[in-house]
Protein backbone atom coordinates (compact mmCIF):
# COMPACT_ATOMS: atom_id res chain seq x y z
CA UNK A 1 0.00 0.00 0.00
CA UNK A 2 2.60 2.20 0.23
CA UNK A 3 2.76 2.95 -3.93
CA UNK A 4 -0.93 4.92 -3.24
CA UNK A 5 0.21 6.35 0.30
CA UNK A 6 3.03 8.30 -1.16
CA UNK A 7 0.76 10.23 -3.23
CA UNK A 8 -1.98 10.87 -0.98
CA UNK A 9 -5.24 12.91 -2.45
CA UNK A 10 -5.47 16.21 -0.41
CA UNK A 11 -8.15 16.90 2.14
CA UNK A 12 -11.40 19.25 0.37
CA UNK A 13 -11.70 22.25 1.70
CA UNK A 14 -15.32 23.20 3.25
CA UNK A 15 -16.61 24.41 0.06
CA UNK A 16 -15.98 21.02 -1.20
CA UNK A 17 -13.99 22.25 -4.06
CA UNK A 18 -11.57 19.84 -5.94
CA UNK A 19 -8.31 21.86 -6.62
CA UNK A 20 -7.19 21.07 -10.09
CA UNK A 21 -3.65 21.13 -10.19
CA UNK A 22 -3.44 19.03 -6.65
CA UNK A 23 -5.94 16.59 -8.44
CA UNK A 24 -3.57 16.18 -11.80
CA UNK A 25 -0.83 15.64 -9.58
CA UNK A 26 -2.12 13.38 -6.98
CA UNK A 27 -4.39 10.97 -9.86
CA UNK A 28 -1.59 11.20 -12.32
CA UNK A 29 0.35 8.09 -9.64
CA UNK A 30 -2.92 6.00 -10.42
CA UNK A 31 -1.74 4.78 -13.96
CA UNK A 32 2.02 3.28 -12.62
CA UNK A 33 0.47 1.87 -9.70
CA UNK A 34 -1.99 -0.34 -12.22
CA UNK A 35 1.54 -0.46 -13.99
CA UNK A 36 3.18 -2.18 -10.95
CA UNK A 37 0.77 -4.34 -9.76
CA UNK A 38 0.48 -5.76 -12.94
CA UNK A 39 3.89 -6.62 -13.18
CA UNK A 40 4.10 -7.83 -10.07
CA UNK A 41 1.23 -10.86 -10.72
CA UNK A 42 3.08 -12.73 -12.43
CA UNK A 43 0.95 -16.16 -12.85
CA UNK A 44 -2.92 -15.86 -13.20
CA UNK A 45 -4.72 -18.66 -13.60
CA UNK A 46 -7.49 -18.68 -16.71
CA UNK A 47 -10.08 -21.15 -18.19
CA UNK A 48 -11.26 -21.83 -21.55
CA UNK A 49 -14.79 -22.06 -20.64
CA UNK A 50 -16.39 -19.49 -19.85
CA UNK A 51 -19.67 -19.35 -18.17
CA UNK A 52 -22.31 -17.60 -19.72
CA UNK A 53 -20.45 -16.55 -22.81
CA UNK A 54 -20.62 -18.18 -26.12
CA UNK A 55 -17.76 -19.35 -28.60
CA UNK A 56 -18.25 -16.31 -30.71
CA UNK A 57 -17.82 -13.85 -28.27
CA UNK A 58 -14.98 -15.57 -26.27
CA UNK A 59 -13.41 -15.12 -29.72
CA UNK A 60 -13.59 -11.91 -29.45
CA UNK A 61 -12.41 -12.07 -25.72
CA UNK A 62 -9.19 -13.51 -26.63
CA UNK A 63 -8.86 -11.13 -29.43
CA UNK A 64 -9.10 -8.26 -26.73
CA UNK A 65 -6.66 -10.25 -24.05
CA UNK A 66 -4.32 -10.65 -27.17
CA UNK A 67 -4.32 -7.05 -27.99
CA UNK A 68 -3.85 -6.09 -24.33
CA UNK A 69 -1.05 -7.59 -24.16
CA UNK A 70 -1.96 -11.42 -22.74
CA UNK A 71 -1.54 -15.21 -23.67
CA UNK A 72 -4.60 -17.02 -23.49
CA UNK A 73 -3.50 -20.47 -22.77
CA UNK A 74 -6.42 -23.38 -22.75
CA UNK A 75 -4.91 -25.88 -19.99
CA UNK A 76 -5.32 -25.45 -16.74
CA UNK A 77 -2.81 -25.20 -14.48
CA UNK A 78 -1.07 -23.63 -16.59
CA UNK A 79 -0.34 -19.80 -16.19
CA UNK A 80 -0.70 -16.76 -18.33
CA UNK A 81 1.01 -13.41 -17.76
CA UNK A 82 -0.99 -10.60 -17.77
CA UNK A 83 -1.00 -6.97 -18.57
CA UNK A 84 -3.86 -4.75 -18.71
CA UNK A 85 -6.45 -7.26 -19.30
CA UNK A 86 -8.95 -6.53 -16.11
CA UNK A 87 -8.48 -2.95 -16.02
CA UNK A 88 -8.47 -2.59 -19.99
CA UNK A 89 -12.05 -3.70 -19.70
CA UNK A 90 -13.06 -1.62 -17.31
CA UNK A 91 -12.21 1.29 -18.90
CA UNK A 92 -8.29 2.07 -17.72
CA UNK A 93 -6.85 0.70 -20.97
CA UNK A 94 -9.04 0.30 -23.73
CA UNK A 95 -7.51 0.03 -27.58
CA UNK A 96 -9.75 1.97 -30.17
CA UNK A 97 -8.97 -1.00 -32.55
CA UNK A 98 -10.31 -3.44 -29.77
CA UNK A 99 -13.28 -5.06 -31.65
CA UNK A 100 -13.57 -2.52 -33.96
CA UNK A 101 -13.48 1.93 -32.95
CA UNK A 102 -17.65 1.48 -32.10
CA UNK A 103 -17.32 -0.78 -29.54
CA UNK A 104 -15.24 1.46 -27.50
CA UNK A 105 -15.50 4.47 -28.95
CA UNK A 106 -16.64 6.00 -25.74
CA UNK A 107 -13.99 4.90 -23.71
CA UNK A 108 -11.28 4.83 -25.93
CA UNK A 109 -8.91 7.11 -24.06
CA UNK A 110 -7.01 5.44 -21.41
CA UNK A 111 -7.10 7.05 -17.81
CA UNK A 112 -3.33 8.94 -18.62
CA UNK A 113 -5.54 9.98 -21.82
CA UNK A 114 -8.13 11.68 -20.11
CA UNK A 115 -5.64 13.02 -17.32
CA UNK A 116 -3.54 14.45 -20.38
CA UNK A 117 -6.96 16.54 -21.95
CA UNK A 118 -7.76 17.90 -18.40
CA UNK A 119 -3.98 19.30 -18.07
CA UNK A 120 -4.31 20.82 -21.51
CA UNK A 121 -7.20 22.48 -20.32
CA UNK A 122 -5.45 23.36 -17.32
CA UNK A 123 -2.29 24.61 -18.53
CA UNK A 124 -3.45 27.06 -20.74
CA UNK A 125 -4.73 29.47 -17.82
CA UNK A 126 -3.90 28.16 -14.98
CA UNK A 127 -5.77 30.57 -13.07
CA UNK A 128 -9.04 30.96 -14.64
CA UNK A 129 -9.02 27.03 -14.00
CA UNK A 130 -8.01 26.32 -10.46
CA UNK A 131 -10.73 24.23 -9.61
CA UNK A 132 -12.72 21.27 -11.57
CA UNK A 133 -15.57 23.45 -11.55
CA UNK A 134 -14.57 26.47 -13.53
CA UNK A 135 -13.59 24.43 -16.21
CA UNK A 136 -16.70 22.88 -16.54
CA UNK A 137 -18.19 26.04 -16.08
CA UNK A 138 -15.76 27.84 -19.04
CA UNK A 139 -16.35 24.65 -21.46
CA UNK A 140 -20.26 24.63 -21.10
CA UNK A 141 -20.01 28.49 -21.95
CA UNK A 142 -17.70 27.99 -24.92
CA UNK A 143 -19.29 24.61 -26.11
CA UNK A 144 -22.83 25.61 -25.73
CA UNK A 145 -25.13 22.51 -26.68
CA UNK A 146 -22.41 20.49 -27.31
CA UNK A 147 -21.09 20.17 -23.93
CA UNK A 148 -21.18 17.99 -21.68
CA UNK A 149 -20.02 15.76 -24.48
CA UNK A 150 -16.70 17.72 -25.26
CA UNK A 151 -13.58 18.30 -23.92
CA UNK A 152 -12.46 18.37 -20.51
CA UNK A 153 -15.48 18.05 -19.28
CA UNK A 154 -16.02 14.58 -21.26
CA UNK A 155 -12.27 13.36 -20.36
CA UNK A 156 -13.85 14.11 -16.32
CA UNK A 157 -16.62 12.10 -16.77
CA UNK A 158 -15.12 9.09 -18.11
CA UNK A 159 -11.75 9.78 -15.58
CA UNK A 160 -14.43 9.76 -12.49
CA UNK A 161 -15.62 6.17 -13.23
CA UNK A 162 -12.11 4.79 -13.29
CA UNK A 163 -11.49 6.47 -10.19
CA UNK A 164 -14.98 5.10 -9.33
CA UNK A 165 -13.89 1.61 -9.65
CA UNK A 166 -11.14 1.74 -7.86
CA UNK A 167 -12.36 3.24 -4.87
CA UNK A 168 -15.27 0.88 -4.91
CA UNK A 169 -12.63 -2.15 -5.44
CA UNK A 170 -10.35 -1.03 -2.90
CA UNK A 171 -12.92 -0.27 -0.04
CA UNK A 172 -14.24 -3.71 -0.60
CA UNK A 173 -10.94 -5.54 -0.23
CA UNK A 174 -10.67 -3.07 2.93
CA UNK A 175 -14.28 -4.39 4.16
CA UNK A 176 -12.95 -7.69 4.04
CA UNK A 177 -15.62 -8.53 1.55
CA UNK A 178 -14.75 -11.84 -0.40
CA UNK A 179 -15.93 -14.95 -2.12
CA UNK A 180 -15.78 -17.45 1.66
CA UNK A 181 -15.03 -20.19 -1.47
CA UNK A 182 -12.25 -18.77 -2.59
CA UNK A 183 -11.42 -16.06 -0.23
CA UNK A 184 -7.66 -15.26 -2.08
CA UNK A 185 -9.64 -13.78 -5.05
CA UNK A 186 -10.40 -10.36 -5.46
CA UNK A 187 -13.11 -11.67 -7.89
CA UNK A 188 -16.24 -10.26 -5.78
CA UNK A 189 -14.15 -7.26 -5.44
CA UNK A 190 -13.57 -6.53 -8.96
CA UNK A 191 -17.57 -7.05 -9.78
CA UNK A 192 -19.01 -5.32 -7.50
CA UNK A 193 -16.49 -2.56 -8.48
CA UNK A 194 -17.15 -2.80 -11.86
CA UNK A 195 -21.62 -2.85 -11.67
CA UNK A 196 -21.09 0.04 -8.95
CA UNK A 197 -19.27 2.62 -11.40
CA UNK A 198 -19.30 0.94 -14.91
CA UNK A 199 -21.59 -1.43 -16.03
CA UNK A 200 -24.40 1.03 -17.05
CA UNK A 201 -22.27 2.54 -19.52
CA UNK A 202 -21.55 -0.19 -21.16
CA UNK A 203 -23.04 -2.06 -23.71
CA UNK A 204 -23.75 -6.67 -23.36
CA UNK A 205 -20.48 -7.32 -25.80
CA UNK A 206 -18.14 -5.28 -23.33
CA UNK A 207 -19.98 -6.43 -19.85
CA UNK A 208 -19.45 -10.05 -21.64
CA UNK A 209 -16.03 -9.19 -21.83
CA UNK A 210 -15.36 -8.17 -18.44
CA UNK A 211 -17.02 -10.90 -17.23
CA UNK A 212 -14.28 -13.33 -19.08
CA UNK A 213 -11.69 -10.79 -17.92
CA UNK A 214 -12.54 -11.82 -14.11
CA UNK A 215 -11.10 -15.29 -14.85
CA UNK A 216 -7.69 -13.81 -15.06
CA UNK A 217 -8.56 -11.79 -11.69
CA UNK A 218 -5.39 -11.99 -9.58
CA UNK A 219 -5.14 -13.46 -5.97
CA UNK A 220 -5.48 -10.90 -2.99
CA UNK A 221 -2.23 -11.87 -1.43
CA UNK A 222 -0.58 -11.24 -4.73
CA UNK A 223 -2.77 -7.59 -5.08
CA UNK A 224 -1.58 -6.14 -1.32
CA UNK A 225 1.79 -7.30 -1.71
CA UNK A 226 2.08 -5.58 -5.16
CA UNK A 227 0.46 -2.51 -3.24
CA UNK A 228 3.36 -2.96 -0.84
CA UNK A 229 6.14 -2.98 -3.47
CA UNK A 230 6.79 -6.34 -3.17
CA UNK A 231 7.11 -6.53 0.59
CA UNK A 232 6.10 -9.10 2.83
CA UNK A 233 3.70 -7.00 4.78
CA UNK A 234 1.14 -8.21 7.22
CA UNK A 235 -2.85 -8.26 5.32
CA UNK A 236 -4.40 -6.28 8.25
CA UNK A 237 -1.66 -3.58 8.12
CA UNK A 238 -2.35 -3.31 4.37
CA UNK A 239 -5.70 -3.18 4.65
CA UNK A 240 -5.46 0.00 7.40
CA UNK A 241 -3.04 2.12 4.30
CA UNK A 242 -5.81 1.22 2.65
CA UNK A 243 -8.39 2.82 4.40
CA UNK A 244 -6.14 6.22 5.24
CA UNK A 245 -5.72 6.41 1.17
CA UNK A 246 -9.64 6.24 0.86
CA UNK A 247 -10.52 8.99 3.65
CA UNK A 248 -9.27 11.70 1.10
CA UNK A 249 -9.39 9.44 -1.79
CA UNK A 250 -13.35 8.40 -1.78
CA UNK A 251 -14.62 12.54 -0.67
CA UNK A 252 -12.43 13.65 -3.70
CA UNK A 253 -14.27 11.25 -6.39
CA UNK A 254 -17.73 12.02 -4.53
CA UNK A 255 -17.34 15.64 -4.96
CA UNK A 256 -17.20 15.32 -8.48
CA UNK A 257 -19.73 12.89 -8.90
CA UNK A 258 -21.81 15.55 -7.06
CA UNK A 259 -20.43 18.26 -9.01
CA UNK A 260 -21.49 16.81 -12.55
CA UNK A 261 -25.21 16.01 -10.90
CA UNK A 262 -25.61 19.24 -9.91
CA UNK A 263 -24.17 21.20 -13.56
CA UNK A 264 -26.26 18.03 -15.22
CA UNK A 265 -23.33 17.60 -16.69
CA UNK A 266 -23.94 13.19 -16.45
CA UNK A 267 -24.16 11.53 -19.68
CA UNK A 268 -25.97 7.69 -19.96
CA UNK A 269 -24.76 6.76 -22.81
CA UNK A 270 -23.33 3.17 -23.01
CA UNK A 271 -19.99 1.94 -24.53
Amino acid sequence: MAILMEHQFKQLPADKQVDTRSFLESVSHIPPFFALVNHSMEKLHVEESVPGLGSHVLKKVKAVMFTSGVSWTAAKPQAIITSDACFAVAGFDIRQHCLGSAVFSPVKSDIVGNINKIKAVYDTNPTKFKTLQQILEAEKEMHGTQWPKVGATLALMWLKRGLKFIQVLLQSIADGERDEANPNLIRVNATKAYELALKKYHGWLVQKIFHAALYAAPYKSDFLKALSKGREVKEEDCLEKIRQFLINFTPTIDAIYVMYTKMNAELDYKA
